[in-house]
């Protein structure tokens, strides 16, 4: 029987590159999909839903794949987990928000009104807010940088949108995901907090949390090989490769 393949998703202003270090880690059959208005996808020129997002991710998945999907990327994954459980063999969301504050809502929805009033400052804050105090190499920063410039303004802020308000979406059905479920995410992330972690783990029956030390928001960049394990030991866990 061939390998079920591994799926990844990307974050907002993204693209399916930044998962190359997590897929030579894995050495398993991966494929890693650019999100609707990110890469070589066509730019998002009206509002956009949760539903749209998976539903556009639906039709270019592999037949049945473990999922993975960071940060927007999670939120989209956890919708198609929700919604067509067949495609899902495994879930693993990195670095994912769930069921936000009024604290922390607040704070997104600030950030989405600079995106849409002063983008270049929004690429500087989301840098620091990801890198910051990290021993990432610098040109692994600046190319991030320089992905985050390439969008396009109105498509990157109605992904953002989305983000901002998609936990909400999908925060009331995370009870109803079946699936075996990884939510991972790193000590020091500000947005995707261990808390906010913790909270996915217990909303989803059965799901299990790891919080990797030291680890920002771009856990897949700064430390892609511990991910790699740990996604790894999931799958194999769940599937029962394990001797």
């Amino acid at each position: 029987m061939p390998e079920t393949p591994v799926a990844l998703l990307h974050g907002v202003g993204l693209d399916a590159g930044m998962w190359a270090p997590v897929r030579d880690a894995l050495k398993r059959n991966s494929v890693a999909l650019d999100l609707p208005g990110h890469g070589r996808q066509p730019a998002l020129t009206l509002p956009v839903s949760l539903a749209d997002l998976a539903a556009d991710v639906l039709d270019r998945l592999p037949g049945r794949s473990h999922l993975v999907g960071f940060s927007l990327g999670a939120l989209i994954a956890q919708y198609i987990a929700r919604y067509h459980p067949d495609r899902v063999a495994t879930l693993t969301c990195v670095n994912s928000v769930c069921r936000r504050t009024e604290a922390e809502s607040q704070a997104v929805m600030a950030r989405l009104a600079s995106a849409e009033h002063n983008f270049a400052a929004t690429v500087e804050a989301s840098i620091d807010r990801w890198y910051t105090g990290t021993s990432v190499p610098a040109d692994v920063v600046e190319a991030t940088r320089r992905t985050l410039e390439a969008n396009d303004v109105g498509s990157f802020v109605h992904a953002y949108r989305v983000f901002a308000v998609g936990d909400a979406v999908i925060g009331p059905e995370l009870g109803g995901i079946r699936v075996p479920t990884l939510a991972v995410t790193g000590e020091l992330d500000p947005g995707s907090t261990p808390d906010m972690t913790r909270r996915l783990a217990e909303a989803i029956p059965s799901a299990k949390s790891l919080v990797v030390p030291g680890a920002r928001h771009m856990l897949p960049l700064q430390d892609a090989d511990v991910l790699a394990g740990a996604i790894n030991d999931f799958i194999q866990e769940s599937e029962g490769e394990r001797a």
